[in-house]
């Protein structure tokens, strides 16, 4: 055997020495999988809206669609029944201002869309994303250096982000997802600081039991493009790339997980997944004590959806196959449009 993996010539493989016996069915392949993939850890993304029975397909994601929170019931139920157990929600508000004022309103689109879910099916956690791109004119991700004689900083560009000043509302958003029966809040806004102020800001409200799921790994990625769509948050102008990562960048990623880590975050996350299994894989065993949830991007899901419409691949088995990869890199959860779907057809297998 020692030579056969050398390179040199060998005599009939020894009996011990032929993986192929474990191929042989489905039944064996099965019992010998190493990686299994199931739909308790999967988390399904829900675009809310104010109105009544809104529906909106996004042109650029089929099958995925803007929801008004009166039609939340029914898709709450069918999800808890696919045994997905988690929903993460993204509000689209009706005004929109510098400050994203409407990103905490009591009445704002995920905060009714969070207590109609928690009323239907209260064993389906809720997950709500906490960040301003939604909720602002400007679609960037925190309140801006202005130039228009109210601005902070005058030594700062005029756009930039300024970070401090944004957190207090990012704390005032988490505040309001959790009055309205949050279970989960996810910053995603890559902040420096933002865990340590959302944690101080529950805390101070009574709400100490409430966890936070971090966007500890977020990259600047050119997969974003149809959620963009689908939250009309796309910025007016520049990019995120002054706080978002650098998709050439792998340390980083450790230094901004451990930040996260020691400012009080329950659960981890790299965005998107695809693109960075490696950096899945990297954060796994560095910080092997938390949950880590990967994201499955929007451009990712429309990339395989577009290939399946066209006849190019498979999409039953793709799917399948690209999930499992990133379980398989290290995610203990796995954020996807895919989620219906693949729960579907996992009950199939």
């Amino acid at each position: 055997m020692n030579d056969l993996l050398a390179g040199g010539r060998a005599g009939p493989v020894s009996p011990a020495a032929q993986p192929r016996r474990l191929r042989l069915t489905p039944t064996i392949r099965a019992m010998v999988r190493e990686t299994r993939l199931s739909a308790d850890e999967l988390i399904y993304p829900l675009f809310v809206r104010h109105g009544r029975k809104v529906q909106n397909e996004i042109a650029s994601m089929p099958g995925v669609f803007q929801w008004s929170p009166d039609l939340l019931a029914a898709q709450a139920e069918s999800i808890a029944r696919l045994g997905i157990p988690a929903v993460l929600l993204f509000g689209i508000p009706d005004h929109k201002d510098a400050t994203g004022s409407e990103s905490c309103a009591d009445d704002g689109a995920v905060q009714d869309a969070v207590r109609v879910i928690k009323k239907a099916v209260p064993e389906l956690a809720v997950i709500t994303d906490v960040c301003l791109c939604e909720y602002t004119d400007h679609g960037h991700c925190g309140i801006l250096n202005t130039g228009d004689g109210r601005r902070p900083h005058p030594h700062l560009p005029e756009g930039y982000v300024l970070n401090d000043e944004t957190l207090n509302v990012l704390a005032d958003i988490a505040v309001s997802h959790a009055e309205a029966g949050a279970d989960i809040v996810a910053p995603s806004g890559m902040l420096d600081g933002m865990v340590r102020a959302i944690r101080s800001g529950l805390d101070a409200h009574g709400f100490e039991h409430i966890a936070i799921l971090s966007y500890s790994t977020k990259y600047a990625s050119a997969f974003y493009g149809p959620f963009r769509d689908a939250a009309q948050g796309a910025p007016r102008f520049g990019d995120r790339r002054s706080h978002q990562m650098d998709p050439a960048n792998a340390r980083e990623a450790l230094r901004e997980t451990a930040l996260d880590v020691m400012e009080g975050a329950d659960m981890l996350m790299v965005k998107p997944a695809l693109a960075y299994l490696d950096i899945i894989r990297t954060v796994r065993d560095r910080f092997e004590a938390l949950p880590l949830a990967a994201y499955n991007v929007s451009g990712e899901y429309a990339m395989l959806k577009a290939a399946a419409a066209n006849g190019w691949l498979d999409e039953r088995q793709a799917v399948l196959e690209t999930l499992t990869g990133i379980k398989r890199a290290g995610a203990d959860l796995i954020i996807t449009y895919y989620a219906r779907e693949a729960s579907q057809w996992l009950q199939q297998d």
